[in-house]
């Protein structure tokens, strides 16, 4: 079997494929995400994003099977994008504090003309945070290239008081999703297990 193509340069949606030993190696989507316009949808704005990543690389790798996706966090109808800056960062966890935000993750796989697509919800409570606290936390430079401009693993595990839902969706690749998709493909996860 040819390695998988995940389309992502994630550090973690590397590590949660490599728990699973498949064979795959990376490639940059190239894809520019701005694009597609938010429509109000998180599943099918995420959707839209991940299969248009996955075809990018597809044109490069059209012989492979592509692994691609998309995660947002969403606070009151509007998306919380990656912080362009550490302010920017800062007024994002200052809005999260002490509020349920909603991160959505769709994966696309594709395999020649086939895509297969599948997205995820998960609530998560961000406990009631001082500013002293947001700084401490932006110091540690983990709000970095992260949707919301936190990071649920790490030392961004002081914020989050609750979670509803996967927790390998908050951190951007929800396994059993993934899974059903790649079997759709004919590749069972479990077999990569032993």
């Amino acid at each position: 079997m040819k390695p998988l193509i995940l389309a992502s340069q994630s550090p973690r949606r590397i590590q949660i494929l490599n728990m699973f030993n498949l064979p795959f190696e990376q490639a940059e989507h190239g894809f520019d995400e701005r694009t597609i316009p938010w429509d109000g949808n998180a599943h099918e704005y995420t959707k839209k994003l991940a299969i248009e990543k996955g075809r990018n690389v597809a044109l490069r790798f059209p012989d492979r099977i592509i692994i691609s996706a998309d995660t947002i966090v969403v606070l009151n109808d509007s998306i919380l994008t990656k912080p362009a800056n550490r302010d920017d960062a800062f007024a994002k966890l200052k809005s999260l504090s002490g509020t349920w935000n909603h991160v959505v993750t769709s994966i696309a796989v594709l395999h020649k003309t086939q895509i297969y697509s599948s997205s995820d919800e998960t609530r998560v409570y961000i406990q009631p945070l001082t500013d002293e606290q947001i700084h401490t936390y932006l110091s540690l430079d983990e709000w970095q290239d992260k949707a919301g401009g936190y990071a649920i693993q790490g030392h961004g595990s002081l914020l989050v008081q609750r979670i509803e839902g996967c927790y390998y969706n908050v951190i951007g690749l929800p396994v059993i999703p993934l899974s059903k998709l790649l079997k759709d493909v004919g590749i069972d996860l479990w077999h990569f297990l032993t």
